[in-house]
């Protein structure tokens, strides 16, 4: 029987591609979504990937969501942490509902649904989870001490929740991209993209399918060794 994998932020952007990747893989996966009922429904149609739609965010939610799926699809041995938003500002700018709602969405999804698929991974003795950073996590990024912080502290709940589920066969890992050819990126002025492009060594932005491939990498039965890693994904842009 197939391994269901939940992946948040999961019918678009990176989202989309490492639904796609584990699908491939030959995982039964669900695509979690907020915002766009028809780019999830195109992604359902193109893909045959199932969809759900709910907030990351909240407790609740989340807890109704991960019964639902147990119920209809089986429990979940592979979770993606990738949803995420922004909320740009200089700190003088930022309101505290700006600061609030990127780390409710981008930390707290985090511990929201590692809590509730955590036990059911213990009993399994199996799990896979992978939680998406950012470059900017990494090294800091001006106007997004929001986006930043919640980044980085992924990086720390990584390498402290794959203490607790090594002797139960659970790996966790993250894993940080940098600037990535999706909507968002290419919405960036183009006097500001060829700032960024500079600072890449490979001089390209990366694709989607990359990250796809590396959760698909991190998620296998063959990674059970590699855990509490962060694995940079940036063209070279940060490296330590």
């Amino acid at each position: 029987m197939a391994r269901v994998a939940l992946v948040t932020g999961g019918s678009r952007g990176i989202g989309a591609a490492i639904s796609a990747a584990l699908k491939e893989q030959g995982r039964t996966v669900v695509a979690n979504y907020t915002s766009s009922d028809a780019a999830a429904e195109a992604f359902h149609a193109e893909t045959g990937i199932r969809v759900m739609r709910f907030d990351v965010s909240d407790l609740a939610a989340c807890e109704t969501a991960v019964a639902q799926i147990t119920a209809e699809v089986g429990p979940i041995e592979i979770l993606v942490n990738n949803a995420g938003i922004t909320r740009d500002a200089t700190l003088t700018r930022m309101t505290r509902d700006m600061w609030d709602a990127v780390l409710d969405t981008d930390l707290g999804s985090c511990f929201n649904l590692c809590k509730l698929t955590f036990d059911a991974m213990r009993t399994a003795k199996f799990g896979r989870i992978v939680n998406i950073g950012s470059v900017n996590g990494q090294m800091g990024q001006y106007g997004q001490v929001n986006y930043a912080a919640a980044k980085s502290a992924i990086h720390g709940f990584t390498k402290a929740l794959a203490q607790e589920g090594a002797r139960f066969g659970i790996t966790v890992n993250a894993v940080a991209p940098g600037y990535i050819d999706t909507d968002m990126v290419r919405a960036v002025p183009a006097e500001v993209m060829q700032k960024i492009l500079a600072r890449i060594p490979i001089g390209r932005l990366g694709h989607s399918e990359e990250i796809g491939r590396a959760v698909a990498f991190l998620t296998a039965e063959e990674a059970g060794f590699i855990t509490g890693s962060t694995l940079s994904i940036n063209g070279g842009q940060h490296m330590y």
